[in-house]
């Protein structure tokens, strides 16, 4: 154990209900608002349907490999237990870090996010002009709301686990009756005219939605951070795990067919939030769009709230095995949270606000990417671990694992190539990779670090 750290276990107090909610808010989240716009125009109706069934299939079968190693080490930090178990010291870091890098983009995502959805409701919010960046403007009322929620979030989690649970409790239910009812709406919908078109750009175009899929469904594996603070049978931990990932597939689906036969391409391409003008059409109500985006803003929350719990026992675990410097893994002797890890994601979430709403896509993009690289990680540990250490107490056993594990692998390869220079859904220069480098830049500075650290510490003993 790190020297620096305080040795404060975690409290179990999560319960079934409370660890669906946390897996499912956290994936779902705001994009499905803000972004199915987005997503129509790069692949239409059924290319954007296709993308989300094969990036779900994707996800589903990695959430697999997730939910056997969780149950089997029901510890906080997940990827990183895994990882370092099967691979070693430097793959776990590598995991770890990548991990720890889409969580954070996920937080400043939401900061950014909660005045673009607040905007909508309140058509006058944005004022005192500050500056323009990339064909978005930034007013100090946007920033300080931001900011202002990045402060209340980042409280809520540092005041422990139990209330930020019963807070995601309450905004996942919210969220599913406001879908419901557009879903009825959309349903009793009489479209006149032309819809959306299958589809835009052909191949391109559902690539396009495809690499967003990645960081769009990260969320589940808050689960297996979140292990040690879990009061039910590993069994279950891996049961929930899989069963959320799946409602989180069906959701973006039914959100991109109902708001695709909704609107129109001409609707959509002056649409500030597709999703809450077509609850706004299909009821024709504007009132009813409003509440689309009151969901909405319940989806900037429920994820906002899940990452920034599985962002800080990340944190943690990286702190704990001495890989970045133990302050992060200190835990709060009253409040059973490691707050330093938390007040850090508190604070990146404060800056997000300063770049207006283009920053948006980048940051779901470049989050992408590097969930994809812990995903195959972990498929890896998983593999390997079948076969080294075959015996292993498995509370949870997928069925046909070396087969679920290397298409697991397989696919996470393949994932990660879209990104890269040469595809045609590769990241965007310099921004989304400046992101990417960025943070690898700062990992590897805590990484080599730590082996000097490691080192001096063999020569002094």
């Amino acid at each position: 154990m790190n020297s620096e750290q305080t040795p404060t276990s975690f409290a179990k107090t999560l319960a079934r209900r409370e660890v669906l909610t946390l897996s499912f808010g956290a994936m779902i989240g705001w994009s499905w608002v803000l972004l199915t716009g987005e997503w129509l125009t790069r692949a239409g109706s059924l290319g954007t349907t296709i993308a989300f069934v094969v990036g779900g299939i994707a996800v589903i079968l990695i959430s697999l490999t997730y939910a056997e190693l969780a149950a089997a080490m029901p510890q906080a930090g997940g990827e990183h237990v895994y990882t370092h178990r099967a691979l070693g010291y430097g793959a776990s870091f590598i995991a770890s870090w990548a991990i720890v890098m889409a969580y954070v983009n996920v937080c400043v995502f939401e900061s950014a996010a909660l005045p673009t959805a607040l905007a909508y409701v309140f058509p006058d919010l944005a004022q005192g002009y500050l500056w323009t960046i990339a064909g978005s403007e930034v007013h100090i009322t946007m920033v300080a709301v931001g900011v202002g929620a990045a402060v209340v979030m980042t409280l809520i989690n540092f005041f422990g686990i139990r209330f930020a649970a019963f807070v995601q409790t309450v905004m996942t239910v919210l969220i599913v009756l406001v879908g419901l009812s557009f879903f009825t709406g959309a349903a009793l919908f009489e479209f006149t005219g032309s819809g959306v078109p299958l589809f835009t750009k052909g191949a391109v175009g559902i690539l396009g939605v495809l690499v967003m899929v990645p960081a769009l469904m990260v969320g589940f594996d808050v689960i297996p951070q979140s292990a040690e603070e879990i009061d039910l049978p590993p069994s279950q931990i891996g049961k929930l795990l899989v069963f959320s990932v799946s409602l989180a597939a069906i959701w973006y689906i039914a959100i991109s067919i109902a708001v695709g036969n909704a609107l129109n391409t001409d609707q959509i391409g002056v649409s500030g939030a597709a999703t809450a003008d077509a609850m706004a059409t299909v009821w024709d109500s504007r009132m009813m769009g409003n509440l689309m985006i009151l969901a909405g803003v319940g989806g900037i929350l429920t994820s906002w709230n899940a990452f920034i719990i599985g962002g800080s026992r990340v944190l943690y675990a990286l702190a704990e095995t001495g890989m970045i410097p133990g302050a992060f893994a200190r835990v709060h002797p009253r409040y059973k949270t490691p707050y330093v890890s938390i007040l850090f994601i508190g604070l990146l979430s404060c800056i997000s606000p300063f770049f207006g709403r283009t920053i948006l896509v980048w940051l779901v993009d470049a989050g992408s990417f590097m969930v994809v690289i812990a995903y195959g990680m972990v498929a890896l540990a998983f593999l390997k671990l079948r076969f080294s250490e075959p015996d292993m107490p498995r509370p949870f056993r997928v069925a046909q694992g070396k087969s679920i594990g290397s298409l697991a692998l397989i696919l996470s390869i393949g994932l990660g190539c879209l990104y890269l220079p040469g595809s045609p859904a590769a990241l965007i220069w310099p921004y989304e990779w400046f992101m990417v480098l960025g943070g690898a830049l700062l990992g590897a500075g805590f990484y080599f670090n730590s082996l000097r650290q490691a080192d001096v510490k063999s020569v002094t003993q």
